[in-house]
């Protein structure tokens, strides 16, 4: 069990950096702010919360909250909300507001991993045709645009080859080692990104690689509140938290189902609250950027075979190892494989017996199915899962009435 953990942190570590630099970026920061997030937050986290399966670190979702208050405030507001957000965090678990969480219909879960799923995929596109990312906020429609965008300048061909075999060794390369009677002790998923990255090496194959990876990223920074309108920050620091909250949660239980936790063994929902509360405060003070439970880099440690919180805690470790002493090897990753491993992690999410249970059951639960993956998905987790469960509370009241 330790050495799947391990190696399924290492896995997990290649999956989260290059995600870290472009979240860093995305949200007016810097790299150095998204890996330093990934690693503070990760680690802590992990050890302080609720969830084994867990992994933490900077979201896309999260960027959408921090992009207006860093052009409002400037960058030395976010050490500040991140603070702000954390004793919010602090106060929902104190009052145990987590558990509400496990209170949710299975089918607004299903719908919102659904929904996640999909846009995890969706959010691969440009890095799996080649191209830049269109411009845009909802993930829907930018993957629309930045399809429309690689058709209209070319197709890279190499780089969708790169995907492609990254997909054919993830799905396949168990199925073959066992035909030979060999026991794999790897993670497809890793075994992918091994294979196809010597084979770009060896080919010399023209696509994008994780590139520049920066050094010395964990500084001590006290946040300051001078030159600051405090007033302003408590409506982000609100949303930042029950973002970091909702996402958390749903992510940990996302992959208990994954993982077919049993009832007594899962994820405790205040602790995670706390857990989460902690990595905020740690980001906080190197600089970073406020965090939450990543589902795609959860759902990667749990198909990677974790057992343990062990796993997210090597991410973290390895994380911190790759910047200070591993940058030239890692920085020679493909994108392009690293967006195969997380299509393919995307498509595996779904859980087949869980839906094809809702869509022989009633059409009630279809439709709210329907409603919180399709909200999910364009428009964002928050009003998916704020939907679907409006819907449930309105068909159950109208029941009740009648």
């Amino acid at each position: 069990m330790i050495k799947n953990d391990l190696i399924a942190g290492v896995t997990v570590a290649i999956v989260a950096l290059p995600l870290a630099i472009g979240f860093g970026v995305t949200s007016g920061l810097s790299a150095t702010a998204g890996i330093a997030t990934a690693i503070v937050a990760g680690f802590l986290a992990a050890v302080f919360g609720g969830s084994r399966f867990q992994v933490s670190g900077p979201t896309g979702a999260m960027t959408v909250v921090l992009i207006p208050v860093i052009r409002q405030q400037g960058i030395a507001a976010i050490p500040v909300l991140g603070i702000m957000a954390a004793v919010i965090l602090f106060l929902l678990a104190l009052f145990r507001i987590g558990g509400l969480i496990k209170r949710v219909p299975d089918s607004v879960v299903e719908g919102f991993t659904v929904g996640i799923a999909l846009l995890i995929a969706l959010q691969q596109i440009p890095y799996a045709l080649g191209v830049d990312k269109a411009e845009g906020e909802r993930t829907l429609s930018v993957a629309i645009s930045t399809f429309k965008k690689a058709l209209d300048e070319g197709l890279h061909w190499q780089t969708i080859a790169v995907v492609s075999l990254t997909l054919f060794v993830k799905f396949n390369i168990v199925k073959a080692l066992e035909r030979f009677h060999i026991k794999p002790y790897v993670p497809a998923s890793f075994s992918a990104l091994v294979i196809t990255t010597l084979a770009v090496i060896i080919f010399g194959l023209d696509v994008d690689r994780i590139g520049d990876i920066p050094r010395n990223v964990l500084h001590f920074q006290a946040p300051s509140i001078s030159g600051l309108q405090l007033t302003q920050l408590i409506s982000p620091a609100i949303a930042i938290a029950l973002l970091a909250a909702i996402e958390a949660l749903l992510a940990a239980r996302v992959a208990d189902d994954l993982a077919n936790v049993p009832k007594e063994k899962e994820f405790e929902p205040n602790r995670e609250l706390f857990g989460q509360g902690i990595a905020s405060v740690g980001s906080a003070l190197v600089g970073g950027m406020p965090s939450t439970g990543a589902i795609a880099r959860t759902s990667v440690n749990v198909r990677s075979h974790a057992h343990s919180r062990l796993a997210a805690i090597t991410h973290a470790i390895v994380l911190l190892l790759i910047t200070l002493f591993l940058a030239p090897i890692f920085s020679q990753i493909p994108t392009a494989a690293i967006a195969g491993v997380l299509i393919g992690t995307s498509f595996r999410i779904f859980n087949k017996a869980t839906m094809l249970e809702i869509f022989t059951s009633s059409k009630v639960n279809i439709a709210i199915f329907l409603t919180t993956a399709v909200v999910t998905l364009s428009v964002d987790l928050i009003w998916g899962i704020a939907s679907g469960v409006a819907l449930h509370f309105i068909v159950k009241i109208f029941k009740t009435s009648n």
